[in-house]
């Protein structure tokens, strides 16, 4: 008897366990651009990027080109191993028919956050716009799956919804992409920066408002140490770059892009006290591997492995998968796959930082199931 009554009395010391009463992620759902595309772009019959629909592209993990825009898996295929989920199915392969049970991704290659009907209003960059479907129409997308597929009554979405992760890009990365190629200027493309953030975080309050409540918002990369950025943007200036052979204006303007998306996460945490917004550091995820031949990527960072040629191996007139491009023996040693886009070993690093830390503030909910 004496012994119970001990118990009790921890018991009710013992404060209550800030565990979330599900043990793990039930189904993720994605939105963005190439860095986490499955193949809507590819199924969406674009003809502006075709070589994404053949080898090498696939090569290292498939074995077959998926869309992807990588030499094997993406980010998010990364959290969903370690979450034990499948794959994710892109949107255009389930409004088709195809089945699925753990979560969509409605992200494409090529997305801008800004509605295409910006750049063309103002001809910025419109010229090199691979597709219309910006972050809107993926919203509008997933609208229209939730209300058939996924769940049909606001109690049904909410039980859902409590076990999934949303990601909301990366995205944004193109709106400054596309104007950056056409020739705008960093100074330039600072007055739109407000807009993109914006355009982020108004997505990001609509999916809280559907019943979001965890959801992860990636920052951009360091596109000054892209290899299409080093290409078109190469200076004989030395003083344009820094240690590692990165130009350090470029990613100046990543670090803009980041501080203002990272305060603005801040104001809707302050507006949406219930939901968890995660403010997932890519920029500082990826450095490392910018920074430094660690992770075995012994070719380095800045030079692609699929290219046309030239001192970072990438060629407009020649690039990854196209007639008069090489690709290297083995891509698991370099970080860069196609002069804009990572490799298969790249992208997990940078997932391995995400979801085993210290890049996303505040951490995911859920340890995961399958650590790497």
């Amino acid at each position: 008897m004496k012994s119970v009554f001990i118990l009790l009395i921890i018991s009710f010391l013992t404060p209550a366990s800030s565990s979330p009463p599900h043990l793990k992620y039930d189904s993720i759902f994605s939105f963005g651009d190439s860095l986490a595309d499955t193949g809507n772009l590819l199924l969406s019959g674009a003809r502006t990027f075709p070589f994404i629909a053949k080898l090498p592209y696939g090569q290292t993990f498939f074995h077959y080109p998926t869309g992807r825009c990588s030499d094997g898996r993406l980010i998010v295929d990364f959290i969903a191993e370690a979450y034990g989920l499948p794959y994710l199915p892109p949107y255009l392969a389930v409004a088709r028919g195809e089945k699925f049970e753990h979560g969509v991704n409605f992200a494409v290659a090529g997305a801008t956050a800004l509605d295409a009907k910006f750049f063309y209003d103002r001809n910025i960059g419109s010229q090199l716009l691979l597709t219309n479907d910006s972050l809107s129409v993926q919203l509008g997308w997933f609208r229209k799956l939730k209300s058939t597929l996924i769940c049909s009554t606001k109690q049904d979405c909410a039980g859902r919804f409590q076990k999934s992760l949303f990601l909301v890009g990366e995205i944004g990365g193109n709106d400054y992409n596309y104007p950056f190629f056409a020739g705008g200027t960093i100074q330039q493309l600072k007055a739109l920066v407000p807009l993109v953030v914006e355009t982020i975080a108004n997505a990001t309050s609509v999916l809280i408002g559907e019943g979001a409540v965890e959801l992860m918002v990636p920052g951009n990369l360091p596109i000054g140490c892209n290899a299409v950025y080093l290409t078109l943007f190469r200076t004989p200036n030395k003083a344009a770059y820094d240690g590692n052979g990165c130009l350090k204006a470029y990613n100046g303007f990543s670090k803009y892009h980041n501080s203002k998306l990272k305060l603005a996460l801040e104001n809707l945490r302050h507006k949406y006290p219930h939901a968890k917004i995660i403010y997932a550091d890519y920029y500082a995820a990826a450095i490392r591997f910018f920074h430094a031949h660690h992770y075995g990527l012994w070719n380095g960072a800045l030079v692609a492995c699929c290219g046309g040629g030239g001192p970072y191996n990438f060629n407009n007139s020649a690039m990854c998968g196209s007639p008069g491009s090489k690709t290297c023996s083995d891509p698991t040693t370099y970080a860069n796959w196609d002069g804009i886009h990572l490799t298969d070993s790249a992208y997990r690093v940078i997932a391995m930082g995400l979801v085993n830390g210290p890049f996303t503030t505040p951490p995911l909910t859920i340890p995961p199931i399958k650590p790497f």
